[in-house]
């Protein structure tokens, strides 16, 4: 098993382009799991781009299946007094996977402090049973910890929306946005729940809004609740919350997704 440390650490860079092989426990079915080919486009446009502010938020699509050695591009689109707007894909050997749009924003002072999200009302994650068990094609599974704290689980046929404690496996694995992402897009999306049996899932678009440019939080523990607000035509639009340990938010996130049952 490959941890996400090492992985991100055998990225080689020159230019405009990384080169990165993900490895089979890292698949999510024939395709490298999607929040794994996320952070690979932030840390490509870390390592190509140098120093930019804080990510702000981020739209991926999920173009098509990729495996083994991929090659991420980046390029910057926009520089401005404190915004920072790049582009970056990730390619393998059938082409275009990961098309990653970013915008990176300095803070600035302001009289505006609004926060509406809530938390949800769960204990620490050792109160609860474990989420995520082991089923042929989710490999990337392996290395995340998870605990339900409320919700529902997959095929119950109850309310669509589950609230997750996870964490990366990994004692290397950094507090850091590029972390996060690699972690948030772990859970299946709620409209499983409804399912009736075992079927694909395939998340087309992940948009994500980061609320804070200083992350922290306890023990690597993310507290994340997903919910399906809509599902029709083969189609379920997803919306997604993340805090950290003490309740605080820290990301908000839609998902299109395919599903086929």
């Amino acid at each position: 098993m490959t941890e996400f440390s090492v992985l991100l650490a055998s990225i080689t860079t020159g230019g405009d382009t990384s080169t990165v092989t993900a490895t089979d426990d890292w698949l999510q079915g024939r395709t490298i799991y999607g929040g794994l080919a996320a952070a690979f486009c932030l840390e490509a446009v870390s390592r190509q781009q140098g120093e930019l502010p804080p990510l702000r938020s981020a739209q991926f699509s999920f173009v098509g299946p990729a495996s083994g050695p991929v090659t991420i591009r980046s390029s910057i689109l926009r520089k401005g007094k404190s915004t920072v707007f790049a582009a970056a894909d990730l390619s393998g050997d059938a082409g275009l996977a990961t098309r990653a749009t970013l915008c990176y924003g300095a803070a600035r002072t302001s009289e505006i402090s609004i926060n509406d999200v809530g938390s949800p009302q769960v204990d620490a994650p050792e109160k609860y049973p474990p989420f995520f068990r082991e089923l042929p094609g989710l490999n990337f599974v392996q290395h995340f910890e998870s605990h339900i704290a409320a919700g529902s689980f997959p095929m119950s046929r109850k309310e669509p929306t589950m609230t997750l404690w996870l964490r990366h496996r990994d004692p290397a694995a950094p507090v850091s946005t590029i972390a996060l992402i690699a972690l948030a897009d772990a859970p299946p999306p709620a409209a499983i729940v409804k399912f009736t049996k075992f079927a694909p899932i395939s998340t087309m678009t992940w948009s994500i809004d980061m609320l804070t440019d200083r992350l922290e939080t306890e023990d690597g523990w993310w507290l994340l609740r997903t919910t399906a607000e809509t599902a029709a035509n083969g189609y379920s639009s997803q919306a997604m919350t993340v805090w950290n340990s003490k309740r605080e938010p820290v990301m908000i996130a839609r998902q299109n997704v395919a599903v086929f049952a």
